[in-house]
């Protein structure tokens, strides 16, 4: 407000009051306006750059790290780097490089970085596929009951506020927001556009745009959302549908890692134990270049603890795919095969 009045001061000051043309400003006058306005470009430059890129995440980290799932990762894989290479480094002056090789502590921290990759970013997946999906569930009766009070005779704004008393959810936040837009003088056209980029869906997104250019070509709106409540029905039908038709080959995956898990215990528990007590006696008695030579149990059970875990961690990937149409929608079943792989090879072989 100084700057302003200091400038309409400076430029009000005319020697003619029939003159249109303001008076020539004095070098010193101009040099301070100058300094003022480059101050000012500064200052809007930093805020934009604060908006965006590392300059926001430096003023708003958590909201960065959890407004996409994949985000997380920008803390959880330095960390996880950190967990192996510190486990790794101190094991190794701690025991010698035999570690690799007569231990399964390095192991252990390969399992540990990687869980710690992926566990956030599962969680926060679910969270957000959770969220997307009662949203889009709450659209097609949003959608109907305004079609139904603007066939009644009932104005948007006026039909919007009514259905804001009600409730729908996950979605009723979003109505009240966008009531109270509408409210405050928002163009319908524009509080839609809001409302559809709040919400954040693909699928509200396309209905939210054909709603909206619609209602600028002035067509019947209540046909429009009509279509648009039948549409996001069919749409979240289609992928309940998809869901459940897909659900058991999800479970064929899972029931095949666990009896590859089996089939290891039952392997290691009576095949290689008895070959290996077999192959240690037959070295006692000096017959081991006869009969055969020593089995080293430890070592197969590591090697089969690394298939397990592999097949784990991608068996859980393809169940994402298959299940969900998305790989990173299979990384929470990734996670529990993992840890369930893990502990059953410290603890139970």
């Amino acid at each position: 407000m100084a700057f302003n009045d200091r400038l309409q001061g400076i430029l009000g000051k005319e020697k003619d009051p029939r003159s249109q043309a303001p008076p020539p400003l004095s070098k010193s006058e101009m040099d301070s306006v100058e300094k003022e306005l480059i101050d000012i470009t500064g200052k809007l430059d930093a805020e934009r750059k604060s908006r965006e890129g590392i300059g926001r995440f430096l003023k708003h980290p958590l909201q960065v790290l959890v407004e996409k799932p994949e985000n997380i990762l920008i803390v959880c894989a330095p960390l996880s780097l950190i967990v192996f290479i510190g486990g790794f480094i101190s094991m190794v002056k701690m025991y010698g490089i035999q570690v690799l090789f007569n231990s399964t502590v390095i192991d252990d921290f390969a399992v540990a970085a990687i869980l710690i990759s992926i566990i956030p970013v599962a969680v926060l997946d679910f969270r957000e596929q959770s969220r997307i999906r009662n949203l889009e569930t709450a659209l097609p009766n949003f959608f109907r009951d305004l079609a139904g009070m603007n066939d009644s005779g009932m104005t948007l704004p006026n039909a919007v506020h009514l259905v804001a008393g009600a409730e729908y959810g996950a979605l009723t936040p979003h109505i009240r927001k966008l009531d109270n837009e509408m409210s405050w003088g928002t163009g319908f056209v524009e509080a839609m556009y809001r409302f559809g980029k709040s919400l954040g869906t693909p699928l509200a997104d396309r209905s939210v745009d054909l709603i909206a250019k619609a209602s600028k070509a002035g067509g019947d709106i209540s046909e429009v959302l009509r279509a648009a409540a039948n549409d996001t029905f069919e749409v979240v039908n289609l992928a309940q549908e998809r869901r459940n038709n897909m659900l058991i080959y999800v479970i064929i995956v899972i029931v095949s890692f666990t009896v590859f898990l089996f089939v290891i215990a039952v392997l290691v528990s009576s095949f290689l134990s008895t070959m290996a007590t077999a192959g240690t006696a037959a070295q006692v008695t000096a017959a081991s270049s006869k009969f055969m030579s020593r089995i080293d149990l430890p070592a197969y059970k590591r090697l089969f603890s690394h298939a397990a875990m592999i097949q784990a961690f991608f068996s859980g990937l393809c169940a994402g795919q298959m299940g969900e149409g998305r790989v990173i929608g299979g990384l929470k079943y990734s996670a529990i095969m993992l840890i369930v792989a893990w502990v059953t090879f410290r603890f139970f072989i």
